[in-house]
């Protein structure tokens, strides 16, 4: 499976591009999606990652084939992909506009957010091919919806679209259009990350996953002093600050 990068300004968008498979991951596309993101972390002028998927599908999950002969080293290799785009330092967005089933759905949960357009579908799909889902869509997945939610899912197949999607708080909001119109809505949604200095856009997606596992107002001050104390050293704001120092006397 192809799985193409496009460069807008500061945002990758790679899209998954085998569309009359709709899209399902394969070893090899799971293991060029991972190279793509590693190389998308590795590169100072991007800023954010866009995953979408060539219509009509965003991903069918894994390629069937594959993954009736796969073991533990086969399943793993099938995770690489959206394991990448979970673990990636940069912001990221899905845009899915078709079907997200199985390791496709992993893949959506694998970023930060989600835009659906109106033919999403997000399907957990594992038991009713007679398979327990993995790749760690059970965490992912009460994270994001809750636990009755998730248990509706992965258990009594109840399938979302894009307006339940967005109600339950898989998906960040419903983009009317096509798919270009979609795209489009995620490289927009990316623009301040994009204006922002990268240092500090990839210093605060830390410090949000490590807030989120504490439990304690108190502790989360003290994450936030250390990198907000090192984010004024830096040269970025200094400038930031004496622009808005002068935009503020020139109003005045």
């Amino acid at each position: 499976m192809n799985v193409l990068l496009e460069r807008r300004g500061g945002v990758a968008v790679l899209t998954l591009n085998d569309p009359d498979r709709r899209n399902a991951l394969t070893l090899a596309g799971s293991a060029r999606l991972a190279d793509l993101v590693a190389g998308c972390e590795r590169d100072p002028d991007v800023h954010a990652v866009v995953i979408t998927g060539a219509p009509p599908a965003f991903c069918a999950g894994a390629n069937l084939g594959e993954l009736g002969a796969a073991h533990e080293e086969g399943l793993r290799s099938i995770y690489a992909g959206f394991l990448a785009v979970a673990g990636c330092t940069l912001p990221t967005i899905a845009a899915v506009g078709g079907a997200a089933v199985g390791a496709g759905l992993n893949l959506a949960l694998a970023c930060d957010v989600r835009l659906a357009g109106p033919r999403a579908r997000f399907d957990a799909r594992f038991l009713q091919l007679g398979i327990h889902p993995g790749g760690g869509m059970t965490w992912m997945l009460q994270r994001v919806v809750g636990p009755q939610t998730a248990l509706a899912m992965t258990v009594f197949g109840q399938t979302l679209d894009a307006d339940t999607a967005e109600r339950r708080g898989l998906a960040l909001q419903t983009v009317d259009g096509d798919h270009a119109a979609l795209v489009d809505a995620a490289v927009a949604l990316a623009g301040p990350a994009v204006a922002a200095p990268r240092e500090l856009v990839v210093a605060t997606k830390r410090t949000l996953r490590t807030t989120a596992g504490l439990t304690e107002h108190a502790d989360a001050v003290e994450v936030e002093l250390t990198a907000q104390l090192h984010s004024m050293k830096s040269p970025a704001f200094t400038e930031l600050l004496a622009a808005m120092r002068e935009k503020i006397s020139g109003s005045s």
